[in-house]
């Protein structure tokens, strides 16, 4: 493996060699690369057949440890923390930010690869996934006088992650997951009890939704739904989309079974409908986001299994996972360690350079153009489609005609200097969806919370995955302005350079529109993720 990682032909090899390389790679991770984050409760058991659903708070999933995946468990490892108390100003987040992040002029886009729906998607399985407990206090930046110039917000505050005691010898301290880590559609069910209820009609299982097919809002302006921190008018139309598909299901559902009851309705429907959303964005997002013979062939055989589509739909899951596909396998493996996701996942995450500065609305009601795409209407900055204002102008849009413009437009692409600048003044939302009082430089915040989290920088991240580290800026990109910046900077100790930078700045695999070094977190956690969810 290390040969093939030193040539560098993975990605060229004929798919079924390119295939068996990424097998053994995600063997090694799940051998070296996942560290249990607290305790693990011993003798903790149930019986499965009790839970034959999704429960509100994500509990009662794996029947070795009825608490894991739930919310408020520990986020886990891919690798061991790093502490980097006396570097969480070093370089300064807001330096980093100016100098290498944020999008100078022109916006560089990802052409026909991937639209503003895909930019939408992926925060909607984030809000699915992950998001940090805060602490009650709060931290100031100061943007330095070589860049203070240059930034919209000379300071901001904002609330630290909260470190929590793990009583646990190895890992003395972890951070808390306040969503449920399943593929459970918590981003449109909520990761608790209290949430689901604001949110069911307690009729034929269904969910609340508006007569105009977007969400309803509360007396605030605040949307109804399963999460509602930081969200935007894309977000909004995805979750929405989603609720109507579950009431769609129970609708199928009550017309088979008229036997089933309101509860049995909705527990069917959400199972379902998350089994819909892991598919699509197994096999249709994440086909375009990698887009190689070899990722299409693998991601179709990690949901169908190599014996194919056709063969699993006729006899469904037949042996091992390798056959059939890690969904629908009858027995789960953890190798050892209670499902979470990690801190590292949630790093190669940080996607933000693929929103645009405005949307793009079309005219849906005219003809297509030459270039297939409805007329343009209007550009809506994008300051204008966050939080509850967001709402309003998405409520004056409407559903269909928001869809069709983010699928006529393209994302933003995820290199160096593409951050969106309206980013670098953002009003943030609370877990209730209300506007905080303070701004915030989200650039500069998410270097910062990087380093805070204690995840590794952009080289010793590259060697715990057993990837090959960079020696000089040159091994990192071709492009001499960004080498030119890097060393300002980072100076020459390439072992500086943080992870954020480094996945934007490294030279991409043909076909990718992420770097490897992210892509060899989703290769494990990813399939991770299918397998104990759906098994």
């Amino acid at each position: 493996m290390h040969w093939v990682d030193k040539l560098g032909i993975w990605h060229r090899l004929p798919v079924f060699l390119g295939l068996a390389y990424l097998a053994g790679r995600r063997h090694l991770h799940q051998q070296y690369n996942l560290f249990n984050v607290g305790e693990t409760p011993v003798g903790v058991r149930f019986n499965p057949v009790d839970y034959p659903y999704r429960t509100a708070d994500g509990k009662y999933n794996d029947p070795f440890n009825e608490g894991a995946g739930g919310q408020g468990s520990f986020f886990g490892r891919n690798i061991l923390p790093v502490d980097q108390k006396d570097k969480l100003l070093k370089p300064d987040p807001m330096v980093v930010a100016t100098k290498l992040l944020v999008r100078k002029s022109n916006y560089k886009d990802t052409g026909k690869q991937f639209n503003v729906i895909a930019a939408s998607w992926i925060q909607f399985m984030v809000h699915d996934w992950i998001n940090h407990l805060e602490d009650t206090n709060q931290i100031e930046l100061t943007a330095p006088k070589e860049v203070a110039s240059e930034c919209p917000l000379k300071s901001f505050k904002f609330f630290q992650t909260k470190e929590v005691p793990t009583n646990f010898y190895d890992i003395k301290t972890g951070t808390k997951n306040i969503r449920t880590p399943w593929w459970d559609g918590s981003a449109i069910y909520g990761s608790n009890n209290e949430k689901l209820k604001q949110l069911r009609t307690f009729k034929d299982g269904k969910l609340k939704i508006a007569k105009d097919g977007l969400l309803l809002h509360d007396q605030d302006g605040i949307p109804l739904s399963g999460d509602v921190t930081n969200v935007w008018a894309g977000l909004s139309t995805l979750q929405a989309l989603f609720v109507k598909e579950h009431n769609a299901v129970c609708d199928a559902l009550k017309k088979e079974y008229r036997d089933l009851d309101d509860e049995d309705l909705y527990r069917h429907a959400r199972l379902v409908t998350s089994a819909v959303i892991a598919k699509v964005h197994t096999i249709d997002w994440t086909v375009e986001l990698l887009k190689t013979d070899t990722l299409r062939a693998g991601l179709r055989s990690n949901w169908y299994g190599l014996l194919g589509k056709k063969f699993k739909d006729t006899f469904g899951h037949v042996g091992e996972s390798t056959l059939s596909g890690f969904v629908g396998h009858k027995k789960s493996n953890n190798h050892g360690v209670p499902y979470s996701l990690t801190e590292e996942f949630v790093s190669v995450y940080r996607m933000h350079a693929l929103l645009p500065d405005d949307l793009q609305v079309r005219d849906i009601s005219a003809k297509t153009g030459p270039n297939k795409s409805p007329p343009l209407i209007k550009a809506i900055p994008m300051e204008n489609l966050i939080g509850q204002e967001g709402e309003k102008n998405l409520s004056h849009i409407g559903f269909t005609k928001l869809f069709v413009s983010m699928g006529h437009q393209s994302c933003g692409s995820l290199e160096l200097w593409n951050y969106p600048m309206w980013m670098r003044d953002l009003i943030p939302q609370d877990p209730n969806g209300k506007d905080r009082p303070d701004h915030v430089d989200l650039p500069a915040l998410e270097v910062y919370r990087d380093r805070e989290r204690k995840v590794a920088r952009y080289n010793a991240f590259r060697r715990a995955l057993l990837l090959i580290p960079i020696k000089t800026w040159e091994d990192l990109t071709d492009d001499e302005e960004a080498i030119k910046i890097l060393r300002e900077v980072y100076g020459d100790d390439v072992e500086e350079l943080d992870l954020l930078v480094g996945l934007m700045a490294e030279k991409k695999i043909k076909g990718f529109a992420i770097s490897e070094s992210a892509f060899v977190i989703f290769l494990q956690m990813a399939t991770r993720m299918k397998f104990l969810s759906w098994s």
